[in-house]
């Protein structure tokens, strides 16, 4: 610990900066338990959490050396990280990189190797992983923040799955603000990241009291004019008409409008049910229920947001409507009479919406009678953020904050100009930042007099996030727009009730780590099953200095301490042992779904160290690695994330000209949905028979998979027509197509036909006609394989016999039979190719 003239005491260590961190008791407490197993941390927005992961990631690279990781759901924030680390760290700058989608695949894999500190979002992460462009074995510390993403089938979930298989020596962070709702969430959490401690603090701890004061929520409560409740009137009575049409299907038990989103959801549930089964009804319903969504939507945004946000999106409605391929719940919803008025009366209200009033009116106060600098507005709705900051821009010095993805009638904003944005509002150039919900999260946003939520937010987790913006340095002042009589209030008194439970449920888990650690223990034993002997130690330093490190703040404080294979033809009784085999391999056909976390029963392929995509598959004892090329745009579906956590799969992600898989030189597999299979015959950019064409060119077996169950009954084509485009897809193009019930039997599918190709019949992965340029040698051998489908491992005995192309090209049969494996049969059609006279396409 040092001490300085100007200021608190500071953290030193070998690898900080000296005099940079001012040493807090609570997140040396916190480093401490979290440097010696992997640990949940949760402490409020705005009081370190960050700077409990530098501590760690410091001592790490110290004692154990290796990488770190650390992983954030934003480009701002992972910039905003970096930026921290290079400040903060005795590192050279050029060692803490930024791994973000900005940055080339193959500009990833050669900066990866040189680099000891990584800062990327997950999503980077885990196509690299997939693609097999990096490694996770020397990663030493990795941390997941905002780590409470961690459910569903989020990034986080695979990466976290692969770091325990793959890395040498693993310790996992994970922080947040706000874990969860329930403890069933924060277990849930856990388990996905494989963390076995949580260390919690809140504001009533003694320690971190001194740093945060008083933050009281206010209510405004606002009364919509009647035009504006009039339009909602209108559109709920189309809903209502709707649900009518649900609940005669026997989907929807009510038809009133304001029904959950839980209600919603399970009705879609049933829908599907119908679908599955090639019921009409659950067709029809399903185009229904669409149009409901579409509609509440509206009514959302005319109640909670503005008229203005609802005219942008009836405008959006519209164009969408008149699209190629547009649904029919979209032409039905801007064709039906009341809708129309609606939008006609949406378009004539030229009032000021009365939440523009009132924030205006709040911004006066405290940016002028009370001399404040700084506020915050959060609103749901991009729309509203655009408008309501022209709108405030008239009084005040305003700028919006939104995302990057660009939306239909909305630009969103580069990594650039988001950071310009921070930087002004930071420095003081404006007073009022207007944002969507990507400044909630972690983001270094300075202290403001006010957080303005211009609607309430249904959710303990972002709200907190929000709150957590003021009140860090001085008595801060949040307000919540409520218009009356609307949706608005429900979301108020259900985020104020999520938000009570998990502040209970924080100051429980304090008092019940024992009993949480037999939970996570339990919860964990999966993860043995990624060390094959099952005795694989998650604790770190061997034990050594644990006790001490969690008991002595001073101890703490200081925290540096330490082959062309046969021509036999398969029968039926080699097919039946291949997929025998090949279920055996992989645990069965379901054991690899995406839907399962670490820890849940299914895939718990053995872990395996990956290297980089220059270097050559590594063969397991039990045969050789299969290779299958995804195309990038895949990244969607679950398949390739599944298929490269076995050990017998190795996944190259690249961006392909033709089709979605490459499973051999000669078999390319286009991946079709039963809806975007039809949608393809009847419409878009590019038609099925212009794609299958471009593979056909390229490849000698191409594949059409079509996904999915229902495929005559979509969008009230005839069947027929859909038979004539299956049988032209074969007779004229010389496609396979084969039928799949889901993305599961799409996955095994592929991992058979890859192993057919490649390991009976000796194959190699070729990419035909992709865009980067080949170097000679591969353009020689392409030439050459192309030949009567020779293939890449005949071409390259060729050539290495007879030098060049163009003596491949004249070598007599006898010569041609010199290279080794060629026969007779290969040389006489090689030599029909070459010599034979040109006789058409035809």
């Amino acid at each position: 610990m040092a001490t300085t003239d100007e200021g608190p005491p500071s953290v030193e260590h070998p690898l900080l900066e000296p005099n940079f961190l001012e040493r807090r008791l609570y997140q040396l407490q916190l480093a401490g338990t979290a440097a010696n197993d992997h640990t949940l941390v949760c402490l409020p927005t705005g009081l370190g959490k960050t700077t409990v992961s530098l501590l760690v990631t410091a001592r790490r690279l110290d004692e154990v050396g290796g990488k770190a990781l650390m992983l954030a759901p934003t480009k701002p924030l992972v910039q905003q990280h970096a930026d921290f680390y290079r400040e903060a760290l005795q590192i050279p700058d050029e060692e803490i990189v930024v791994f973000t989608g900005d940055v080339s695949p193959d500009d990833r894999a050669a900066t990866w190797e040189q680099a000891t500190v990584v800062m990327a979002t997950p999503q980077v992460i885990e196509n690299d992983l997939v693609g097999s462009r990096i490694s996770l074995a020397d990663v030493t510390h990795c941390t997941f923040d905002e780590c409470h993403r961690a459910t569903g089938d989020y990034a986080y979930n695979y990466i976290a799955e692969r770091y325990h298989a793959d890395a040498r020596d693993p310790l996992v962070t994970g922080m947040s603000a706000s874990p969860g709702g329930d403890e069933e969430a924060i277990l849930e959490v856990c388990d996905n990241l494989g963390i076995r401690d949580v260390e919690v603090m809140t504001e009533e701890d003694a320690d971190v009291a001194e740093f945060t004061h008083d933050t009281d929520v206010e209510w405004e409560r606002i009364d919509l004019p009647d035009e504006v409740m009039e339009i909602r009137d209108a559109l709920n009575e189309v809903i209502r008409e709707r649900l009518e049409k649900l609940k005669e299907l026997g989907v929807a038990s009510s038809t009133q409008p304001d029904q959950s989103q839980k209600d919603l959801n399970r009705m879609r549930a049933e829908l599907q049910k119908l679908m599955n089964n090639d019921q009409s009804e659950g067709y029809e319903g399903m185009s229904i229920h669409a149009e409901v969504m579409k509609l509440r939507q509206a009514v959302t945004l005319v109640e909670t947001q503005s008229v203005e946000a609802l005219r942008r999106y009836f405008e959006r409605q519209r164009n969408q409507a008149r699209s190629s391929g547009a649904s029919k719940a979209s032409q039905r919803l801007v064709s039906d009479p009341r809708v129309r008025e609606a939008m006609r009366r949406a378009e004539d209200f030229d009032k000021l919406h009365p939440k523009y009033r009132k924030t205006r009116m709040l911004l006066a106060e405290t940016l002028g009678l009370e001399g404040g600098e700084r506020v915050i507005v959060f609103t749901e709705s991009r729309d509203t953020a655009e408008a309501l900051t022209d709108f405030l821009s008239e009084s005040f010095e305003a700028k919006r904050f939104v995302g990057q993805g660009d939306r239909e009638g909305s630009d969103g904003m580069t990594q650039t100009q988001q950071q310009e944005v921070l930087n002004d509002f930071r420095a003081g150039e404006f007073e009022v930042l207007v944002s969507t919900s990507v400044a909630e999260e972690g983001l270094d946003v300075p202290e403001v007099d006010l957080v303005l939520f211009y609607e309430p937010v249904p959710t303990a987790i972002r709200s907190i996030q929000r709150k957590g913006r003021t009140g860090r340095q001085s008595e801060g002042r949040v307000v919540v727009l409520m218009a009356e009589d609307t949706r608005d209030e429900a979301y108020f008194w259900i985020s104020r009730r999520r938000e009570k439970e998990m502040e209970s449920e924080l100051r429980e888990l304090k008092g019940m780590a024992e009993t949480l650690e037999d939970e996570l223990d339990d919860s964990q034993q999966a993860l043995s099953d990624f060390d094959g002997d099952g005795d694989r130690d998650y604790g770190h330093d061997d034990g050594a200095a644990t006790s001490e490190s969690r008991t002595d703040p001073d101890a703490v404080g200081e925290i540096s301490s330490r082959n062309e294979g046969g021509a036999r033809q398969p029968g039926l009784a080699d097919f039946a042992a291949e997929a025998a085999s090949s279920a055996d391999d992989s645990g069965g056909a379901d054991s690899g779904g995406g839907d399962g976390p670490a820890g849940d029963e299914g895939d718990h392929h053995e872990g395996s160290e990956t290297e980089p995509a220059t270097e050559p598959p590594v063969p397991h004892a039990d045969g050789e690695t299969v290779q299958i090329v995804a195309d990038q745009r895949e990244m969607d579906a679950n398949i390739a994330r599944d298929l490269s956590r076995r050990d017998e799969v190795e996944i190259r992600l690249e961006t392909l000209s033709v089709g979605d898989y490459v499973l051999s030189d000669r078999v390319v597999v286009e991946r079709k949905s039963v809806a975007d299979f039809v949608d393809s015959l009847v419409g878009g950019d590019r038609s099925v028979f212009e794609q299958v064409g471009a593979m056909a060119r390229h490849y000698s077996r191409p594949v059409v998979i079509v996904e999915g169950e229902g495929l005559y009954e979509q969008r009230d084509i005839h069947p027929n027509a859909i038979r004539g485009a299956l049988s032209s897809l074969a007779v004229d193009f010389g496609a396979s197509v084969l039928r799949t019930e889901g993305e599961d039997d799409t996955r095994e599918l592929l991992a058979v036909v890859a192993d057919r190709e490649q390991t009976l019949s000796s194959r190699e992965v070729s990419v035909h006609g992709e865009k980067q340029a080949k170097t000679l040698g591969e353009q020689q051998e392409y030439v050459v394989s192309s030949i009567a489908e020779i293939g890449p491992v005949t071409a390259r005995a060729l050539l290495e016999e007879f030098g060049t192309v163009e003596a491949v090209m004249t070598a007599s049969e006898d010569e041609l039979q010199d290279a080794e494996g060629v026969g007779q049969v290969t040389a006489e059609r090689i030599r029909e190719v070459t010599a034979s006279e040109y006789t058409g396409p035809g």
